[in-house]
């Protein structure tokens, strides 16, 4: 609207016009960037009347000034403002290109990142990324465990372990990762070596790992939901959800709780503080097939059998609005920039801005080449989706799907050895308790104000209290008889040690009759023994002494 109003106010002349002209866009950019990055207004100096606190605050301020004139310089090429997406021209539509057209018109870095592999005697594939987006982990339904550095193209370990894997996923980093197989679930570390077997957790279809807690949940067969701290080895709960068996579980990554799908068409959500449900809804007419949480934990993507796709709103748990697909969907995902992903058969569609509003036509399309969809994930701070299907696994471009400004705090890319050690280590020392694990966490540390009549009562009831301890000390001290020189210092220490002497008067008084005894014994002894005194002298020498 600026450029144009000269035009129809007409209000400026021709050098104001050619000043603009001259102005360069990137200009035009850096003033708007330092105008977001502005911390507010300035402090008025006019009104400060000490020279030497004006002169401070204007040195103060041109420091600042000069701060955002250089973070919005930076911000230019550090932190784009936006990732970048498919623009279709004229009556194109985006949904009608096809990968090929994608991969040949990005440079030879990220075309590099679309691949297939083929694995059909191996399939159908699970698959997941680790949180930095830089290892993905796969799982063959004929035993084929394998963890690769993806974007290098190197495979890292890989192991045969000659039975059903249902379900991979990995733990706090990729040096441990987890394999729900035939009848356990089995960790292993980053050299393919089994280094623990999950005896409590059995028949389990679906696997997920609590980063924040260090807790990996699983559900399967039975319908028990198992949390196990993966830092100390301990089971910390078990719920029976009492639904009947589950293959369909992720976890809201703003609370951590736990959402499941079941076969009666209604979903869940757990914490392992309750032992029955926190929320449960009725969500489709025929079994939940597929859901997905947004990462902000605004919305739920629910998809069931009866060909439905509905988006929910977590913080008033009602529905916002639904879709209608050919065939019920097998697998859902959102990515960081909320593109949702939903997949069946053989066909893979990304829709764009389909939480907060309902729209028309999907942002893109995938056929797969062979095979038939098994799962899929987006890869984190990549545009890329990867896709386990039963001839192996591929992966899909998708512009604008990752978020392009990482935080090195919460994941890195680029990580080191070194800076992955550290952050294992602060992890562990940043873990939460599970019982921080609610529906509302902002919850957690926030000061419940009571009602104000609470208060007022309680106010009172102290006060009528204090006044009659009040009463009672004053009457005890007017009804106490007063004596004088009661409470002088000499007849004080006399009491103490009087009290002292009390103290000790049973041990006294029992060896003093011990005493007395022993003497009066002597005595008499001594009395049988004397010599009477009208005894001979002949004799006296046959008496005791």
């Amino acid at each position: 609207m600026a450029e144009d109003e000269p035009a129809r106010l007409g209000g400026e002349g021709k050098a104001s016009r050619k000043r603009k002209k001259k102005r360069a866009p990137e200009a035009d950019d850096a003033a708007e960037t330092a105008k977001r990055l502005k911390r507010g207004p300035a402090v008025d100096l006019k009104s400060i009347t000490d020279k030497k606190l004006k002169g401070k605050l204007r040195r103060v301020e041109g420091v600042i000034q000069a701060s955002q004139k250089k973070a919005a310089k930076i911000n230019e090429w550090l932190l784009p403002a936006s990732a970048g997406t498919l623009e279709a021209e004229g009556v194109e539509r985006t949904w009608n290109f096809k990968q090929e057209s994608v991969v040949a018109a990005v440079d030879s870095t990220a075309a590099a990142k679309a691949f297939d592999l083929s694995l059909p005697e191996l399939g159908p594939y699970s698959l997941t990324f680790s949180r930095n987006g830089r290892f993905m982990l796969m799982g063959g339904g004929k035993g084929h465990l394998a963890l690769m550095d993806w974007q290098r193209s190197h495979l890292v370990c890989e192991v045969q372990v000659r039975e059903t894997v249902r379900d991979v996923t990995f733990l706090h980093n990729e040096t441990f990762w987890a394999a729900a197989q035939r009848k356990y679930v089995y960790i292993y570390d980053k050299r393919g070596l089994e280094v623990h077997c999950l005896r409590d957790h059995t028949d389990v279809h679906a696997l997920d790992f609590l980063p924040h807690h260090f807790l990996l949940t699983s559900i399967g067969e039975h319908g028990v939901l198992r949390y196990q701290d993966t830092s100390t080895g301990h089971i910390i709960a078990q719920h029976k959800t009492r639904l009947g068996s589950c293959g369909v579980m992720r976890h809201n990554p703003h609370n951590a709780a736990v959402v499941l799908g079941h076969a009666l068409g209604c979903v869940t959500m757990w914490t392992p503080n309750l032992t029955t449900p926190a929320v449960k809804m009725l969500c489709h007419k025929g079994p939940v097939t597929a859901l997905a949480v947004d990462p902000g934990g605004n919305y739920l993507a629910t998809a069931g059998a009866d060909s439905h796709i509905k988006v929910w709103d977590l913080r008033k748990l009602q529905p916002l609005h639904s879709y209608f697909s050919y065939a019920p969907v097998t697998r859902m995902d959102i990515s960081q920039r909320g593109l949702l992903a939903v997949g069946y058969g053989r066909k893979v569609q990304v829709w764009q801005d389909a939480l907060r509003t309902k729209v028309q036509s999907p942002y893109m399309t995938h056929q797969l080449p062979a095979g038939v969809l098994h799962s899929f994930q987006f890869c984190p701070y990549e545009d890329v989706l990867g896709i386990g299907h039963s001839a192996g696994v591929s992966t899909m471009l998708v512009p604008g799907a990752g978020e392009p400004n990482f935080d090195s705090f919460v994941a890195n890319p680029f990580q080191t050895v070194r800076q992955r050690q550290q952050q294992e280590v602060v992890a562990l020392l940043d873990k939460l308790q599970p019982d921080t694990i609610v529906l509302d966490p902002d919850s957690v540390g926030r000061v419940r104000k009571e009602p104000a009549a609470v208060v007022q009562q309680r106010r009172a009831e102290e006060q009528a209290a204090n006044a009659a301890r009040l009463a009672a000390s004053r009457r005890k001290a007017e009804d106490k008889e007063k004596m004088k020189g009661k409470n002088r210092p000499s007849r004080r220490h006399r009491k103490k040690q009087s009290n002292i002497i009390e103290d000790r008067k049973p041990t006294i008084k029992e060896k003093q009759k011990e005493e007395a005894a022993r003497r009066k014994e002597a005595a008499e002894k001594k009395a049988e023994n004397a010599i009477p005194e009208d005894a001979p002298r002949a004799v006296r020498r046959f008496y005791k002494q």
